[in-house]
């Protein structure tokens, strides 16, 4: 009965894995939007310290190739290092409309506040929000606006890659490679609408203040998949995942450090869509193999590690250009990982954010415990 039963785990894994080479090979050889009209833009940017990239970083935006658009960027701390780097930026670049705005939010979600008071300064019908540290390419703006012309289309949103410094780092660049990003493409091929990520959120300014703008959803941890739902909720339309992929650093100083980080996304994923939390060890498929293989089952493991190979091999080195791609036969190792994080996300209901610890509502909203 048990090596039933693994063996219908690993065949559903080993389907799974297919369907991400399937939705991976479509987006790369998918048509891109043309561009016909340039409407302006206004880009939101909370930010917060001077991280390793920030200043080229922020530096991408402002040499953007786009007729029209302006930077706004927020900051909520007097002492921050971030104003510093971009009144320079804004005295290097003066024919952009560069401006920091410092606020003071009482939001539990510090970076929300941030984004309502930006939104308050916006002057252009198209806004585009990103993290603080994320890089891009001088064609960006052309490539996420470009959806935006299909009435069908509310969110055009971006894959990412990671420069990573420290193994650990290392390490959740590489899942995020060769787990996260594929995850990302298979969800419309399954019927997921509600997805958004903090890389890039594209959208109309008319859309989400009709949908109750950034004040309702300052409560919320996951900012970006609450945008992402209130706006294909109300509009009915759907969201678009960019050709365009966009860079980040990451660095952490121990691999407990890293833990925590992966344990708050795993907590958010689960109050946020907690179906989608129960079924995620189908992604696992390295997991599975592994038992498998423990089981004597040899000819079911290899045949199914040699999918979530082949898998991880094109979403880190055709889809992302990955510095981690070298490392995917190691894929399978990633999914004990991943395993073992999704148990802890059981295991309570606080999280750690920006030096501050929460308590998670069944919905997702935040609660600050010190």
């Amino acid at each position: 009965m048990v090596t039933w039963l693994l063996g219908v785990a690993c065949a559903i894994a080993a389907t799974y894995q297919l369907m991400a080479v399937i939705a991976v090979l479509r987006h790369l050889f998918a048509k891109p939007f043309p561009l016909t009209q340039t409407p302006g833009v206004s880009i939101l940017k909370p930010v917060r310290g001077d991280d390793p990239g920030f200043a080229q970083a922020i530096e991408s935006h402002a040499r953007l190739d786009y007729p029209d658009f302006e930077l706004l960027f927020g900051v909520n701390h007097p002492e921050d290092p971030a104003p510093a780097l971009i009144q320079d930026l804004a005295r290097r670049y003066p024919q952009r409309r560069i401006e920091i705005e410092q606020v003071q939010t009482s939001s539990p979600n510090g970076k929300v506040g941030l984004l309502s008071a930006l939104s308050a300064l916006a002057t252009k019908p198209v806004w585009v929000v990103n993290d603080g540290d994320i890089q891009v390419p001088a064609g960006y703006l052309k490539q996420v606006v470009a959806p935006l012309e299909d009435p069908g289309v509310c969110l055009v949103t971006c894959l990412y890659r990671v420069n990573a410094r420290g193994l650990a780092a290392c390490w959740e660049a590489f899942g995020i490679s060769t787990d996260f990003a594929p995850s990302t493409l298979v969800a419309p091929l399954v019927g997921v609408k509600e997805f958004g990520l903090g890389s890039t959120l594209c959208f109309r300014a008319a859309d989400w203040e009709a949908a109750g703008g950034f004040r309702a959803i300052e409560n919320y941890l996951a900012d970006d998949y609450q945008l992402a739902k209130r706006l294909t909720r109300r509009l009915g339309q759907r969201v678009v995942v960019s050709k365009q992929v966009v860079e980040t650093n990451m660095a952490y100083r121990s691999w407990a450090e890293m833990w925590r980080h992966q344990l708050r996304w795993a907590r958010t994923i689960r109050v946020s869509r907690p179906d989608g939390y129960l079924g995620l060890p189908v992604t696992h498929a390295g997991f599975w193999a592994l038992l498998a293989l423990g089981s004597g089952m040899w000819q079911v493991s290899v045949v199914v590690l040699l999918i979530r190979m082949l898998m991880g091999f094109l979403s880190s080195w055709l889809l992302l250009r990955s510095q981690q791609a070298w490392a995917f036969p190691l894929a399978p190792l990633w999914d004990v990982f991943a395993f073992a994080i999704w148990i802890a996300g059981w295991m309570g209901d606080t999280v750690e954010w920006r030096g501050n610890r929460y308590q998670l509502s069944r919905d997702g909203q935040l609660s600050r415990l010190d």
